[in-house]
């Protein structure tokens, strides 16, 4: 990750545009979250629940991230080290409930899967179109922009998994793409968790050689 080494000042999200977008993307993933698990629990589909708790899971992301800009950098990092840590707990939860789900094989909806998948699509690019210019930044910046680009491949994921179980009359497809937004969870866990423990890092040299 070459921003973590680089030595210029990294984007801190001090930004009015900035705040105004979070708070929109925000607002687009707790909605997204209400209507993904729903259609889940109605089509019986393991992608749609896992991809209705990523939503969630951003909302929760953002609502953190607008809280902690402007504060010190040690409080910054560890709001992204808990976001990290969250991240990684759903991904193991993601995991244990889809290898639940394999012993317990049903027929997903193919039809609810697909539409919810592509509204939910739509959502999501549009999430990703309003962070772009903030891509880069810190570990709190960097882990909303990774969201939301998590965000939008699993709901291509849910709709190429809803075509497979629509084509093949089986609930396997979905149990992978499933078990596929779990690993992605745990790599961008782990990203994060990289990212700001060695902002933290810096934040505590930093205040070392201060008061020397």
């Amino acid at each position: 990750m070459a921003c973590t080494h680089s030595h210029e000042p990294q984007f801190e999200g001090l930004s009015p545009d900035y705040k105004r977008r979070l708070i929109a993307v925000m607002v687009i993933n707790f909605a997204g979250f209400a209507m993904e698990m729903s259609a889940g629990a109605l089509s019986g589909s393991q992608a749609l629940k896992a991809d209705a708790l990523d939503f969630f899971a951003d909302g929760v992301t953002y609502l953190i991230s607008f809280l902690v800009i402007g504060q010190p950098l040690w409080m910054r990092s560890s709001a992204a080290i808990a976001k990290g840590l969250s991240l990684l707990v759903m991904g193991l939860w993601v995991a244990g409930s889809t290898l639940y789900q394999v012993l317990y094989i049903g027929m997903p909806q193919a039809e609810i899967m697909g539409i919810v998948g592509f509204i939910a699509m739509l959502a999501n690019l549009v999430s990703v179109w309003l962070l772009m210019d903030y891509a880069k930044g810190d570990a709190n910046v960097r882990s909303v922009w990774l969201c939301s680009r998590n965000d939008a491949i699993g709901n291509v994921a849910v709709m190429g998994a809803a075509g497979l179980v629509f084509v093949f009359q089986s609930g396997w497809p979905d149990l992978v793409v499933a078990g596929l937004m779990a690993a992605l969870f745990l790599h961008s866990a782990t990203r994060i968790l990289i990212q700001a423990l060695t902002e933290m890092r810096g934040a505590t040299q930093h205040h070392h050689h201060e008061h020397l």
